[in-house]
């Protein structure tokens, strides 16, 4: 295509340098005019010039009131601290004029009966500075103009819903009209917003503190536009965090739907919403739940959670494929009791023998010191015979006698010494 474009004049023939100019120009006229006329009415620019204007109102009318309020401060300060709404002091300050003319005005219209009666009464004892009819018709017109402001800015903010309805129905619902104009003004335009991630979503509006926390290697913020949605301004100061990120991720899938969904259901949205509202108040719930209860039915659910390995295991036993003999179970005692079979009374026997084995280790250990406490006392009693005797009796002894003998003395040998006999004879042997 590159190269068509570069040799077009060559490849086309004889058309003159002018045409082949008007002609190109002609067509990127109509490429971008087509760009704009795809769908009318989902142009975002609207909104963005809209929500761009309804900012500027704000900041102009704070600053006009303020104006307002310094300069008719002179003439009657006491009003300034009784009616504190904005509007109210501005439409009372254009149809009284001077506080003069407090006292026969009607004011059941702006405020109610008994403020009115604290006004009249604070006009009468006011300690504010005389001023001249010159002064007052300026302050009048300065009125006239802030009163005409809000009226824009209302009609402004109702157009700026039905366009947001028009264009982003889903994204209205789950974070508001205003918001969410806000944040397509943020990101330049619907398409490039449902182009973010959930986490930019969340963070959209407050660039210079998320900057400034990385360059400073401190905390992160949590929110930024998205701060002053209900979900999150309804959340306890804990949650809100939470709130943020959950209201983010399903504000991204909402303008996903929006910008490149053909019908304009408005389903998603609200099924999101009263998830994300259920939730929050499951949280809200779970929190007080842990503070005031102390039961461990309540410490159990709320449990840290901890990674089970779904892993299998090597089992050795599984290796081999013959069949495993399961053991007998030996009948209890009073069973065999029970029974009067020879099969029957014989495990009687054994189980017997099996308890008189089993008695505890401190009463073996007392036998086995009266044993030895009776042998010693017979070897004590009988008096040793000397070795002279021992070998007369030997020689008087028959020689079949004298085999027996020597035979029982071998076998009464201990048995590190017969050991060391068979050792012996079988190196011998070898």
């Amino acid at each position: 295509m590159r190269c068509i474009r570069s040799q077009i004049n060559g490849l086309l023939g004889e058309l003159p340098e002018k045409e082949m100019t008007a002609m190109a120009l002609g067509l990127a006229h109509s490429l971008s005019r087509y760009k704009l006329k795809f769908s009318p009415d989902k142009v975002d620019t609207m909104i963005i010039q809209a929500v761009s204007l309804l900012d500027d109102l704000d900041k102009e009318l704070n600053n006009y009131i303020m104006r307002c309020r310094e300069w008719y401060g002179w003439h009657f300060p006491e009003l300034s601290k009784l009616v504190t709404d904005n509007t109210a002091y501005i439409k009372i300050v254009q149809q009284v004029g001077t506080r003069e003319k407090m006292i026969k005005s009607d004011l059941s219209e702006i405020i109610p009966e008994e403020l009115e009666a604290l006004v009249k009464e604070a006009a009468e004892i006011s300690m504010g500075t005389e001023i001249s009819d010159e002064d007052i018709d300026n302050i009048q017109m300065l009125c006239i103009e802030i009163l005409a402001m809000i009226t824009h800015r209302t009609s402004l903010f109702e157009y700026l819903k039905s366009r947001m309805m028009v264009i982003a129905p889903n994204l209205s619902i789950m974070v508001g009209e205003l918001i969410g104009a806000r944040l397509i003004s943020r990101a330049g335009s619907l398409v490039n917003l449902s182009k973010f991630p959930a986490s930019t979503v969340q963070l959209l509006g407050s660039e210079k503190a998320l900057f400034r926390a990385l360059k400073t290697k401190r905390d992160t913020p949590k929110y930024g536009l998205i701060y002053h949605a209900t979900l999150v301004g309804q959340a306890s100061t804990k949650n809100k965090g939470k709130a943020a990120r959950m209201l983010a991720a399903k504000a991204s899938l909402a303008c996903r739907v929006d910008a490149l969904g053909e019908d304009g259901n408005v389903d998603l949205g609200a099924e999101h919403k009263a998830k994300l509202a259920s939730r929050m108040r499951n949280l809200e719930e779970g929190n007080q739940r842990r503070i005031s209860s102390g039961g461990k039915g309540s410490a159990k659910k709320h449990e840290k959670f901890q990674f089970k390995s779904e892993v299998a295991q090597y089992e050795p036993e599984m290796d081999s494929t013959l069949p495993v003999k399961k053991k007998k179970k030996r009948p209890l005692v009073e069973e065999v009791g029970e029974s009067s079979s020879p099969a029957a009374k014989k495990l009687k026997v054994e189980v017997k023998d099996e308890e008189a084995d089993a008695e505890p280790t401190s009463e073996k250990k007392k036998k086995k010191k009266k044993r030895t406490m009776e042998v010693e006392d017979t070897a004590a009693a009988e008096p040793e015979e000397p070795v002279s005797a021992k070998k007369k009796k030997k020689k008087s002894m028959q020689p079949e006698e004298v085999e027996a003998v020597a035979v029982a003395e071998v076998n009464a040998e201990p048995t590190s010494e017969k050991k060391k006999k068979k050792k012996k004879s079988k190196v011998a042997d070898e």
